[in-house]
């Protein structure tokens, strides 16, 4: 980023630096660099003193490696970060009195280094539980759901449930983002609440105007929200608070929208789905929650263990979905719905639900309008 300022605005800088040679974070994830990678983790070994790593600690070293990448189909390269592994890897090993690090070794030493940093996100957790941060997790709601934010300490980052919530009433406002209100909004989440009501123009206001007044607010969030990963749960929220259908409390949201319904994929996909995790296994997993997650965001998926054999027994779900449609069935249990060729929407349907409030809404405000009218000529 400096350098491309001061390559902007410094005519001087152009002439020092003549070449520039940029450097990636991460490489393919490939036979060739897969075979570089593990020579460079033993030159570690070699030159540090340290115990020999055996076939399936590196493996586990690669499996991290690519965990830190973000992607399947990427390997980091942020030796410094694997370097320090291999040296307490290389601790358990001798505590232990084993001639080689082994793959419990790697886990291990990647836990601990979790372990020390993860203090804000266990206080975190212990007041959902207590009940001081407000989180349902069993019932079904109407207009809430629990969406996910990313907390970024530095050397940590951990995903945060949090409560989102929609309120509906006549008006003629729009959509009222509460922390855009207050000043908590940033600029890209403000974006995110935009889409939204471009969504519903495109989706119900065809033949008539959609007049409503809607307020929407992450609950017992007091600091600044941004991004658009939460526009997707935002945007559920609203369905069901308009179709009054509720939400099961137990399946979470991530994911970013554009003003089609489509999914958009979002970062950190590991640690949201992980938190979310964590915040339902300490009350017992009871096979029905789990995270909607986008479906571009599969191919990043690299999650712990202990996540990983969850969803495995069936005790935790997560689900990948291309539309809003795709989701809307899994968290109320009520098909989406398709627009038949007179412009309504199949019976039954969330759509249809949301269509005929929406004409409701409308029918209210030319009520109220009509009945001023009528004052205003009994005044006169």
């Amino acid at each position: 980023r400096w350098y491309y300022l001061l390559y902007e605005l410094d005519e001087d800088f152009k002439e020092l630096f003549k070449v520039k040679a940029e450097f990636d974070t991460a490489m393919d994830y490939s036979i060739k660099n897969i075979k570089d990678f593990a020579g460079v983790a033993y030159k570690m070994q070699r030159e540090n003193a340290l115990h020999n790593i055996n076939d399936e600690a590196m493996a586990r070293l690669i499996e991290h490696a690519s965990r830190m990448a973000e992607d399947r189909d990427k390997i980091s390269i942020k030796f410094r970060e694997i370097r320090d592994i291999i040296h307490e890897a290389d601790h358990y090993a001798r505590t232990a009195k084993r001639k080689t690090i082994s793959a419990q070794h790697i886990e291990d030493a990647i836990e601990a280094r979790y372990f020390r940093s993860n203090l804000i996100q266990e206080k975190i957790n212990e007041m959902i539980k207590k009940g001081r941060l407000m989180i349902d997790l069993q019932e079904s709601v109407v207009g809430q759901i629990n969406g996910i934010s990313i907390l970024d300490l530095g050397d940590i980052r951990f995903g945060k449930p949090n409560k989102i919530t929609v309120s509906i009433a006549t008006g003629k406002v729009g959509l009222v983002d509460i922390e855009r209100e207050a000043k908590l909004s940033g600029p890209i989440h403000t974006k995110g609440t935009l889409i939204l009501q471009g969504y519903l123009l495109e989706k119900y206001g065809q033949d008539k105007p959609v007049s409503l007044y809607a307020s929407l607010v992450f609950e017992q969030s007091y600091s600044e929200i941004d991004g658009d990963s939460a526009s997707c749960a935002e945007l559920f929220a609203l369905l069901s608070s308009l179709s009054e259908l509720p939400i099961k409390q137990g399946i979470a949201v991530t994911g970013s929208i554009n003003q089609k319904g489509e999914l958009q994929p979002v970062g950190a996909i590991n640690q949201k789905i992980e938190g979310f995790f964590e915040v339902c296994a300490q009350d017992g997993l009871n096979g029905e929650q789990g995270v909607i997650i986008p479906s571009p965001n599969l191919d990043n998926l690299m999650l712990k263990k202990e996540v990983v054999t969850a969803v495995e027994q069936e005790l935790f779900k997560i689900w990948a979905i291309d539309t809003v449609d795709d989701g809307l069935e899994i968290i109320t249990g009520f098909p989406a719905g398709k627009r038949l060729q007179g412009g309504s929407f199949s019976k039954n349907s969330v759509h249809y639900r949301v269509d005929e409030r929406i004409n409701q809404l409308n029918k209210n405000i030319l009520a109220a309008a009509q009945a001023g009218q009528r004052e205003e000529l009994l005044a006169d």
